[in-house]
């Protein structure tokens, strides 16, 4: 007789001992707590599942929750008005599920601190009533193993909880979220869930763990730039480092400062379909770069996940479509407005909303090109040309009657032509990621000037480098800023969360 229980037999519910809400004023305690909830709870759903694999009874149904952290605040006195995040705007009760607090710890540690010290208020630690899909529980990289006829007899979902879609949204950070009548409002844009999801998604589609991703990222459209990438920071590897303290490939490669070579012979035969390059500083203070590949989906899909570690800013260099004679192949293009005829986010961000340029961001980037090419005030104009990018979702829209699209791109006073700075721009708007663009004219389809094959070889040779230390250059210079700078106040809406 099997002794598998049947799927229509009821199951009680088995669950790790409750949890005592606790109260803290020191925010690194609170992270403490937290990790300690987090594990213990993950750690029973990972036994749980490992014995019914190996052949055990099941006898119940396998439940643990989310940890949460929360404040209540009952004044409506004013708090330092020139921080964007680190306090909420009226009196009442909020509260965020967490996970993976030690991914998080410096973040927590951060936005927690600056709650109790903006509303002298304790932070209070509990246990959530949101479960924790299995798939979860086991992070990025595990291998399960299980019996193929392990649970042959009742479905999985019968047993544990899986990730539910229904409430696995963007709700909050698009500003469409309204709790319930006494519920408590959102403290952070993004739930656990949410969070949990963007993480596996990471880890498919750049090959790395999001434990190596650094707070400045930079977006590109070819693998040019990623090559160029790889050979300054391995170099720097070489030469001791600078500061920086590994060099992460795709397949968790490593290499250390000091070392010619990464530490396992482990590189993948095949790359993910958004490789990502990681050069890393304490604090995750250094540089991510992801080659995205070509397209708004991509790039709505990359930065719909990187998002939920808050980063502080991301760039995007790649190539356009000069639409200006008086533009030449390698001239670069600074994004200050954006024309969205991308789509790919006309739900999440109707095109009504505009995009702004960033001064931080815009300073920082026409520095960068400054110093790096030797061209300064006025002569920069020899180079570079700030104004309009317009991101099209149609590669080949020259192949049709052109003279609609050549219309709107005139009347946008628009000088350059992509498939993707507009979506990472807007998705930062979104997400309230500090964004930029920084381009390079690699043709000029409405004037008939296309790279030959010896002008594309010669013309990446020279000029990728280039581009990609002027990118460099300026996340540097925006990792040299205070946080509180950077992430400033205008891209925040009426009823913000107080986490950044």
């Amino acid at each position: 007789m099997n002794k598998r229980i049947s799927p229509l037999s009821p199951l009680d519910t088995s669950s790790p001992p409750p949890f005592q809400p606790q109260s803290f004023d020191d925010s690194a305690k609170a992270v403490e707590a937290l990790t300690a909830l987090y594990e213990r709870n993950t750690a029973f759903l990972i036994k749980s599942f490992t014995e019914l694999a190996q052949g055990a009874p099941i006898s119940s149904r396998y439940r643990a929750f989310y940890p949460q952290v929360s404040i209540e605040t009952t004044s409506f006195g004013h708090v330092d008005s020139r921080l964007s995040y680190g306090h909420v705007t009226a009196p009442g009760i909020y509260t965020t599920t967490v996970t993976r607090p030690k991914l998080f710890k410096h973040y927590l540690k951060e936005q927690l601190a600056l709650l109790v010290k903006s509303h002298n208020v304790p932070v209070i630690v509990s246990e959530s009533t949101t479960p924790i899909p299995l798939h979860f529980a086991f992070g990025e990289g595990a291998h399960v193993e299980a019996s193929t006829n392990a649970f042959i007899d009742i479905p999985m979902r019968d047993i544990f909880d899986t990730p539910d879609l229904n409430t696995t949204d963007d709700e909050i950070a698009n500003g469409e979220y309204i709790p319930p009548p006494g519920e408590p409002s959102p403290l952070a844009p993004f739930t656990a869930q949410r969070i949990d999801y963007s993480l596996a998604r990471l880890s498919h589609y750049t090959a790395t763990h999001a434990e190596h991703f650094q707070n400045f990222v930079l977006f590109t459209n070819y693998q040019f730039y990623i090559d160029e990438f790889c050979s300054w920071a391995r170099k720097l590897m070489a030469e001791g480092g600078d500061g920086y303290t590994a060099f992460v490939e795709p397949g968790n490669v490593v290499t250390l400062p000091g070392s010619n070579a990464p530490e396992t012979d482990a590189a993948l035969t095949r790359l993910p379909q958004m490789p990502a390059y990681h050069l890393k500083k304490k604090g995750h203070a250094g540089i991510t770069m992801i080659n995205i590949g070509v397209g708004p989906s991509n790039a709505k899909t990359i930065t719909d996940h990187v998002a939920v570690l808050r980063p502080h800013a991301w760039l995007m260099l790649g190539h356009c479509a000069g639409l200006r004679n008086s533009q030449r192949l390698g001239d670069y293009v600074l994004a200050h407005a954006y024309m969205r005829e991308d789509h790919v986010l006309d739900d999440d961000l109707p095109v009504w909303v505009p995009i702004p340029a960033l001064a931080e961001v815009q300073v920082a980037l026409e520095a960068a090109v400054a110093e790096i090419t030797g061209y300064e005030g006025f002569e920069l104009k020899r180079i570079m040309r700030t104004g309009t990018v317009g991101t099209i979702d149609n590669r080949n829209w020259e192949l049709r009657d052109q003279r609609g699209p050549v219309k709107r791109l005139s009347q946008a006073r628009a000088i350059a032509l992509d498939m993707e700075s507009a979506t990472i721009a807007a998705n930062g708007f979104r997400f309230r990621v500090p964004y930029g663009t920084l381009l390079c004219v690699s043709d000029k389809p409405l004037h008939g000037e296309l790279k030959l094959p010896g002008m594309a070889t010669a013309f990446y040779r020279t000029q990728v480098n280039q581009h990609l230390q002027i990118g460099i250059r300026a996340v540097q210079k925006l990792a040299a800023m205070p946080t509180e700078a950077l992430h400033s106040r205008k891209l925040r809406s009426f009823f913000e969360t107080a986490f950044q």
